[in-house]
């Protein structure tokens, strides 16, 4: 048995969430920027809820989503935990990962944690006694139908104690005001049984907002104000024209010599007949800057003899080659396009080299990752003639004006190869580069 902690709520949850803590509406929706605390709301409310029906001996389940299932181990599942913990309760709960449950030991009473990308599991599971839903990250899902097919499931499993089972989502909203999410929510305000809530940083008192926190969002906020009002107030502040400010991209006349680099990732945009071929080498130094060293791209346009996949293969081992033996520092990551199979087949058949297939996001979320990396002030590039290909096409780099009033916007797709490099190389490497996972 944990030891027993006294917790003052009041002490754990900022004041601007008391409408939260104590709303009797069946759905509330909690949007807000980066640092607002929301999940953490929830996460307590949940332990909350179920603690009250444990005291009276009753087996109580909640259910927690998320779009896609791999996300689950750092981000709900700890968060939960997290929050059993500030009650003293940890210690009275087991966790299992497979499946993903976090179990009361004395009556039973479960976490259950699901990918809607599973939804077949999802709908087939005969939970029973269920007195809470939350839907984390929402605005990761495709649209409100995903809700509504599981909603119905959830609330026939209610708990016969309480009046309704309780729906709760959380999300930053998207930075386009024409993404569903953001329609969606807006079109439900005024309606009696929502609850639709937002928050930021501004509205912490209670100092959970660190000292470095708020030197990042200040730097963040120096460096690209547009993006510092959508990532931190939560504001759908537009895409512009541009995707991106190239003023973010530092030019560098040779590496600095009071930052070591760590390692070097690459990443390839592979193309076909008439596209190009293109590598990029990044380095990641102690001071966390990235550096664009250096990149290689082949177009094989009005050629008449194109290169073929052993070429390629042989042009990109002897180019990584180069990189190793200048920089004199070890190759991590290896990224490409996952649509691409004849370059990656042929480089482990050559070298035995495994590149690794980026795991593709909509466009608009591959690209607000570069967006994180960018805003802080963390990237820069050799100016060299083999990177001015790069900066060329990232200036270039649009949005479709035709699709920006829209829910899902394009970019131009020309002169894009060496955008859609960088733009795997960041997602690829979210964890390693601390941005948003």
């Amino acid at each position: 048995m944990s030891k027993q902690v006294t917790i003052n709520i009041q002490k754990e949850v900022n004041p601007h969430f008391r409408e939260v803590w104590t709303t009797k509406k069946p759905y509330n929706i909690l949007r807000g920027g980066r640092n607002s605390f929301k999940s953490s709301v929830i996460a307590l409310l949940l332990v909350y809820m179920m603690l009250k029906l444990i005291r009276r001996g009753e087996k109580a389940n909640v259910v927690v989503i998320r779009k896609v299932a791999n996300t689950i181990r750092d981000s709900v599942f700890l968060k939960i935990q997290w929050a059993l913990g500030k009650f003293g309760l940890l210690g009275q709960f087991q966790s299992t990962v497979s499946p993903f449950k976090i179990t009361h030991k004395g009556t039973g009473s479960t976490f259950y944690f699901y990918g809607q990308d599973d939804f077949q599991k999802l709908k087939s599971n005969d939970i029973g006694s269920i007195i809470a839903v939350w839907y984390e990250e929402a605005a990761e899902f495709d649209d409100s139908e995903e809700f509504d097919q599981t909603n119905v499931t959830f609330m026939r499993q209610k708990h016969p104690l309480v009046p309704f089972v309780k729906f709760f989502w959380s999300y930053n909203p998207p930075r386009n005001p024409y993404s569903w999410i953001n329609e969606w929510t807006e079109s439900l305000k005024g309606e009696p049984s929502y609850l639709i809530h937002s928050s930021s940083y501004l509205n912490d008192e209670l100092g959970f907002v660190t000292e470095q926190m708020l030197q990042d969002i200040e730097r963040i906020k120096n460096n690209d104000y547009d993006y510092y009002r959508y990532l931190y107030l939560g504001e759908p502040v537009g895409l512009g024209t541009n995707v991106y400010n190239i003023a973010l991209f530092h030019p560098l006349d040779e590496l600095p010599d009071d930052d070591d680099i760590l390692l070097i990732d690459t990443a390839t945009d592979t193309g076909h007949q008439v596209s190009a071929t293109t590598h990029g080498a990044f380095a990641l130094t102690k001071k966390q800057r990235v550096i664009l060293l250096d990149t290689y791209y082949y177009s094989p346009e009005n050629k008449a003899n194109k290169k073929a996949p052993s070429d390629l293969s042989k042009e990109f081992y002897e180019w990584m080659n180069k990189i190793r033996k200048t920089h004199k520092k070890p190759i991590d990551v290896q990224t490409i396009d996952s649509a691409e199979g004849a370059l990656r087949n042929q480089v482990f058949k050559d070298y035995g080299i495994r590149l690794h297939p980026i795991a593709k996001k909509k466009k608009v979320d591959m690209i607000d990752n570069v967006h994180d990396l960018l805003a802080q002030g963390r990237f820069y590039y050799l100016d060299t003639p083999n990177n001015k290909i790069f900066i060329e096409e990232h200036k270039k780099y649009q949005w479709d004006p035709d699709t920006l009033n829209t829910a899902d916007p394009k970019v131009i797709k020309e002169d894009d190869h060496t955008v859609d490099m960088f733009q795997y190389y960041v997602n690829d490497n979210l964890r390693k580069l601390g941005l948003k996972f």
